[in-house]
This record gives structure tokens, C-alpha cells and sequence, in this order.
């Protein structure tokens, strides 16, 4: 049986496994980490393509279970609270594929559960060092001096990928894209709740907030601030308390519920993170060794689309590796089929988030809500958005190689 090296124990990678194994291989996942999901506090989105992926592995129960709410609309208001549009449209789909919001320690802790469940081995405080590879396997040692032997090596371990510094060690790193991310979760009893199923995204006049009631009681809410790339050795010569400051100070002139929602929370939660994304490398794979995820395409959260798209990754990753026996063929064959659409989001995303810094130009400001008006009136009206998540990955399809005749 083909053994399968899976470096990452995120997202991607346990799902990848979850895939290969129904595709008649040996997978382990490695994680660097002690544990899935340890110490995250972020939530995420999970589109309908993404949990079509999930349900093809037998995973989409599990993370409906933890999901914290279903996020299946989103109205978009600008800084005087005016709405400039609302995207939903999912009451075709099967329930369990409309859209939810989950915690990302939960949405791991989940799909690591069912990946194990599935028989799948799962090794954790293994922080991958390098790897070498032959013609007949790949070998890849770990900072703790061991080492594991397989037929392939797939990187899963996100945006500062260490197979991918090793596999592509000239091309290009991420890019920041001009955003600095905050966010958390409040307990704020006085704030009138968001509709239901309803995210609320606020075009602010100099920054971008994007909220939802929880059953709980809770606000889920985080914040995209137009910032300068700063290193985080730059971030954290600024205490909490200056961060926070520094991001009610954006939305002192927007809808009041905003700063009472970011005063209820911790400064903890106001530390920034610089979000980047990566459009286009050279190359997913070399060898015997390839890319997947974050690790081969991120992209920005304005997309709405990284979880998902890792799980799509999975599915086309592990029939190609069913169906075509030699190894990099079936590598090639896999990013041939992925690179387009997942380089499309990409685009999208970061166009999307080009939007959200605000401006001090009140000329410029009405400019931007004019067109955001035009803009999601014709994907209301249209569903231009359908191509992202209207897809679906056929497993059961015979994989093509990269010249287009089946192996």
C-alpha cells in the first residue's frame, strides 16, 4: 500500500487523509503543534462547497455538530448604517450544505476527530526540519531527530509552508494585503441582534466590521484596519491597550453599536495579524512532494473560501493518486486541475478586500458605496457568485492527466 506523508494537521491535512484513505492509501498526518486546534481563538466561514467536500469524507456530521451558528446571508451597510446590499440565496441546498460559522480550534479539533475515527494515524509535536526524496519515496525528518518514510510528501501546513520553502525555495512569499485582522467575541445584551442567519459587513468611513448575533448571547465580530506592513516584532512594541484604542478611534464616526461591541471585549483580542495571501506560485508540487491549502494558494478571508477550498484540494489531490501510478504525473495532474479556480478566488478575494481600508476622502467614500451598490445588486440579481459556491468535487470521477486523456 502507498504510504502518504501529510505535514500539517490543520484543515487540509486531515481531511487529505480522510480522502486518501478512501482512495486505497497509507496516510499520516504530522503536526507540529501538541494537539489540533490548541490556543485558536478565530472563527472562520464553511461555504456549501467546502461542506460538500466534507460530506464526501464522511466529516460533515462532526463539524455541523461544532459549528456555531448558520451564516447563510450577509448584509452589507456602509458608515452611516445604509445598507448597500444582501447576498444569501442557499434555500435551494440540502440543509446540511448551507454555510455555517465555527470556531477554526473547534472546525480542527473536528476534523482530526473524524480523520482518527477513520482510522487514520495522526502524530502530533512533529515539526517537520527538511525532507529528501528518490526515485521510489520520500523521507521526511523531524526537529526531534526521527525521521518517516512514504511514496509521497503533501504539504498542508499553511500560509508559511516549511515543505513549500523547501520545495520552491525561490519563488515568491506572500503578500501582504494592506490589512491588519482583530476580532473576538462579546457579550454586549444591549446591542440590537443581527437577522437571523445574517452576517452583518460594515464598510466603515476608515475601517472595515463585520459582526453576528450568537445564540449564545455572544457577538462574534472581527475587523479589517488599512495599515502599513508591519513585522510582528512592530506589533508587539504596542501594548493591547493601544491597539484597541488605536481601532475604536477607526469607528468612532460609524454605527454606535460597533464600539460597543469592540468595548465589551478583552484588549487581548486587539492585537493585530497582518493578512496576507499567495496568488501564484511557479509550481505545486516537485517530485514527489506537493502543496495543498494555504500552503499552495492562500487566500484572503474577504474570500470567504481558505477552509473550503483546502477540503476541495483533498478530494482531487487523493483521486489523482488513486488513478494515475506514477507519482508526479498524478501531482501534476492534480494542480492542473485546481490552478485556475483556486487563483480566480485568490483574485477575488483580494479584490474584495481592496474595498475595506475606507478612505479619509468623503468624495472617494461615495464613490466606493455607489459602486458596492451596483456591484452586489448585480450578484443579487445574477448570482455571479454561483462559480465559487456551486462547485462540487466528483470523487468518483476518473482522474485526467495534465494532457487531458485519461490514466
Amino acid at each position: 500500500m502507498t504510504r502518504a506523508l501529510i505535514i500539517g494537521g490543520g484543515v487540509g491535512g486531515p481531511v487529505a487523509a480522510a480522502a486518501l484513505k478512501r482512495a486505497g492509501l497509507e496516510p499520516v498526518v504530522y503536526e507540529a503543534h501538541p494537539g489540533p486546534g490548541e490556543g485558536l481563538g478565530a472563527f472562520l466561514t464553511l461555504a456549501p462547497n467546502g461542506l460538500a467536500a466534507l460530506r464526501t469524507v464522511s466529516m460533515l456530521e462532526r463539524v455541523r455538530a461544532s459549528a456555531s451558528f448558520p451564516t447563510t446571508r450577509v448584509e452589507f451597510v456602509n458608515g452611516s448604517g445604509r445598507r448597500l446590499g444582501l447576498l444569501g440565496g442557499e434555500e435551494h441546498l440540502p440543509e446540511e450544505l448551507r454555510s455555517v460559522t465555527i470556531n477554526r480550534a473547534a472546525l480542527q479539533r473536528a476534523v482530526a476527530d473524524s480523520a482518527a475515527d477513520q482510522g487514520v494515524g495522526v502524530e502530533y509535536g512533529k515539526r517537520l526540519a527538511r525532507y529528501t526524496e528518490s526515485d521510489s519515496g520520500v523521507v521526511a525528518e523531524f526537529t526531534d531527530g526521527s525521521t518517516a518514510e512514504g511514496a509521497v510528501l503533501l504539504g498542508a501546513d499553511g500560509i508559511h509552508s516549511t515543505v513549500r520553502r523547501a520545495l520552491a525555495p525561490d519563488g515568491p512569499h506572500p503578500s501582504y494585503t494592506g490589512l491588519l485582522g482583530i476580532g473576538g467575541y462579546s457579550p454586549v445584551p444591549d446591542t440590537p441582534p443581527t437577522p437571523e442567519a445574517t452576517m452583518r459587513m460594515v464598510f466603515g468611513r476608515r475601517a472595515f466590521f463585520g459582526y453576528q448575533s450568537a445564540p449564545s448571547g455572544e457577538t462574534y465580530w472581527f475587523a479589517n484596519l488599512g495599515h502599513s506592513e508591519l513585522t510582528r516584532e512592530e506589533i508587539a512594541a504596542r501594548d493591547d491597550a493601544e491597539w484597541q484604542e488605536h481601532a475604536l478611534g477607526l469607528f468612532r464616526d460609524d454605527p454606535p453599536e460597533i464600539t460597543r461591541i469592540m468595548r465589551e471585549c478583552a484588549p487581548s483580542a486587539f492585537r493585530p495579524l497582518g493578512i496576507y495571501d499567495l496568488a501564484s506560485l511557479p509550481h505545486w508540487y516537485r517530485g514527489r512532494a506537493a502543496l495543498l491549502g494555504d500552503a499552495a494558494h492562500a487566500v484572503s478571508p474577504a474570500s470567504g473560501q481558505g477552509a473550503s477550498l483546502a477540503a476541495e484540494d483533498a478530494l482531487v489531490l487523493a483521486r489523482c493518486l488513486r488513478d494515475i501510478n506514477d507519482v508526479p504525473e498524478a501531482l501534476a495532474a492534480y494542480e492542473w486541475e485546481r490552478r485556475d479556480r483556486v487563483e480566480r478566488i485568490v483574485a477575488e478575494g483580494r479584490k474584495r478586500g481592496a474595498r475595506k481600508a475606507g478612505s479619509a476622502n468623503p468624495a472617494a467614500l461615495l464613490v466606493r458605496d455607489m459602486t458596492l451598490r451596483v456591484v452586489f445588486g448585480l450578484t443579487a440579481r445574477f448570482g455571479s457568485q454561483g462559480w465559487i459556491h456551486d462547485h462540487r468535487v466528483d470523487f468518483e470521477a476518473r482522474a485526467t492527466s495534465p494532457e487531458g486523456s485519461p490514466r
